[in-house]
Parts: structure tokens; sequence; C-alpha cells
């Protein structure tokens, strides 16, 4: 029986202002990345380190206590998105020197495919996004099997 892949597009939660929502924010999107089988793959790897500091950077620069941020992952079986949004305001720097804050999102610019910033009525949305299509994930996972 030959099966088919169908993705579900859309996963979002909220996280708490806290630092255990930076690891439980990883945990979640490795298990939408699994459903999607593209967890252990190269690129799922990526999203991870990119879910990390995306959540890393909303806790530190732009959730105010009290509030949350969301987690926001859809894959269509070509392109997977990552977007968290907060309420804080401002737009996120990359850093122009390796001794200056912004790291994160220079490893988000570097390992997503696109990445950007977007308002929100409150706040700012923070995305990036690989081109994933079902096949190229089927042939990667194929050829990091063990059996290989």
């Amino acid at each position: 029986m030959n099966e088919t892949i169908q993705p579900r597009p859309l996963r979002e939660r909220f996280f708490r202002r806290e630092r255990r929502s930076v690891p439980a924010a990883r945990k979640l999107a490795h298990e939408f990345l699994a459903d999607w089988g593209l967890a252990g793959t190269e690129r799922g790897d990526d999203v991870l380190l990119c879910v990390s500091e995306l959540a890393t950077n909303a806790l530190v620069h732009g959730v105010p206590p009290g509030r949350q941020f969301l987690l926001f992952l859809r894959y269509d079986g070509r392109v997977l998105r990552v977007a968290v949004h907060d309420s804080g305001g401002g737009v996120p720097l990359i850093a122009e020197r390796a001794d200056e804050g912004g790291r994160g999102l220079l490893l988000v610019a570097a390992l997503s495919d696109k990445w950007g910033v977007g308002e929100r009525e409150l706040g700012k949305v923070v995305w990036c996004e690989w081109e994933l299509p079902l096949g190229a994930v089927a042939e990667e996972a194929f050829s990091r099997s063990p059996s290989r």
C-alpha cells in the first residue's frame, strides 16, 4: 500500500513569560516536526534551533510581565513556517559584531531560507521559513536511515 503523508498544516500554543517556556516550546516544536515526518533531519534540527532563538528573544525583549508569547508552526507539504508572536514593541536587530546581542537572529538568518518581522495590532511577529517539499524530506530521512 502506497501511503501519502498528509501534513496537518497548523500548530500553535501560547507560553508564559518564564524561563522554562523556551525548552517547552522546543519540545512542542519537535513533536510537531515528528508528526510531519521532519524530526531528525538536518533541516528539522535547524528549525528547533530557530524556535529556541525566537522564543528566547520573545521572552527577553518582547513579553511584558503577565503576558505570553505565541509559537506558531505551519507545514503545507512544501514550506514550513515558524512564527513567534509577542506583545513587545520595536524591531529586532541582527548583531553587526560577534560581541553584541542579536546573534540569535544571525543564526535564524543563516539557518532558514527566509525570515522577517511583521507588525501586529499589539506587538510583533518574528518568522522564518524553510522550503521542505515532502519528496525531499522523505529522501533525506531514507538516506539517514541506519540500514543504509
